[in-house]
């Protein structure tokens, strides 16, 4: 039985490493950002935060000030039992956010929409959100958490069957022109694309797309693989670079996640990560022990499965 306060654990030490270590896979599409940038104010800018990461690393600081919204994404092994139940883990990943906010420390961002309360600890009605998936054949459970801006870099579009691929590629480069000339995002990006299921289920793939793939992963669907490469081949020919200066290099990446549909709509999402992208994931076993990585491995095939067993 998993104990409950290495539950808590786990979750302060995702929150930490999130805050302050930038994955290793982004390190290296921005690298390769870098080099391939064509624009001077462009590429110093992608020098600059990578020179920002290095400080924060080596001070154990947040690499950015505003440390966005703090959301985890728990992936439970069917096998998997935890001490005092899942509440008690709920409990436990809400005290990790304010815990963070105090000692990493991250800003505390959240606040009531209307009257503005801030506890001050990033905890509040439905916050830190919390999304569920589970696992056959598995004891453990997997905490992942994404350090996510909450404001920008997010759009959605009803489009229909009729408009195919090629009103999915005119909805990219719209929405990404807008976010580069109004300041809406924070590239050079991970781009995450939701298309098809239901309106809050499109929004919900495409943010997952965003946050818990790697750089390179590319969807099994030959068909959706290629078209991620299409999308960011145009996303980066648009004459924009870091923080929209002239350049070439605002995509870093582009992943697609899909979902069954209506049959008279094809809905699609898109989101934008950040160029300090933030994720860390722990697997807590059966026994107790912690292990880290920045590869959250969220789409597994039981996750992606179209039909019933």
């Amino acid at each position: 039985m998993i104990p409950i306060d290495r539950v808590g654990e786990a979750a302060l030490g995702v929150m930490t490493r999130a805050a302050i270590d930038i994955p290793e896979d982004f390190r290296r599409g921005i690298e390769a950002a870098r080099r391939a940038e064509t624009g001077k104010l462009a590429r110093f800018v992608i020098q600059t935060m990578q020179d920002n990461w290095d400080a924060a690393s080596a001070d154990r600081r947040p690499m950015c000030a505003d440390t966005g919204v703090p959301r985890f994404y728990v992936k439970v092994g069917n096998e998997a039992q935890v001490q005092s139940g899942f509440v008690a883990v709920e409990r436990a990943l809400r005290q990790a956010t304010a815990d963070a906010t105090r000692q990493v420390p991250l800003r505390p961002n959240r606040v009531h929409p209307l009257w503005r309360t801030d506890h001050n600890n990033n905890v509040g009605l439905n916050a830190p959100e919390v999304e569920w998936s589970f696992e056959p054949d598995a004891d453990w459970i997997e905490i992942t958490t994404v350090h996510k801006g909450g404001l920008f870099g997010t759009d959605y579009r009803m489009l229909f069957p009729g408009d195919g691929v090629d009103g999915i590629k005119r909805f990219v480069l719209d929405t990404l022109i807008a976010f580069g000339k109004r300041g809406l995002a924070c590239q050079p990006a991970i781009v995450g694309i939701g298309l098809g299921g239901s309106k809050d289920t499109c929004m919900q793939l495409g943010k997952q797309a965003a946050c818990l793939r790697t750089v390179g992963d590319r969807n099994p669907d030959p068909g959706v693989a290629a078209l991620e490469l299409e999308l960011m081949q145009l996303g980066n020919s648009i004459g924009m670079g870091a923080m929209g200066f002239v350049g070439s290099q605002m995509v870093v990446d582009c992943h697609i996640e899909c979902g069954f549909t209506h049959t008279g709509g094809m809905p699609v999402s898109l989101h934008t990560f950040c160029l300090s992208s933030r994720r860390a994931t722990a697997r807590i076993h059966a026994d107790g022990r912690i292990e880290h990585r920045t590869d959250p491995q969220w789409f597994t095939p039981y996750l992606r499965r179209e039909t019933v067993q």
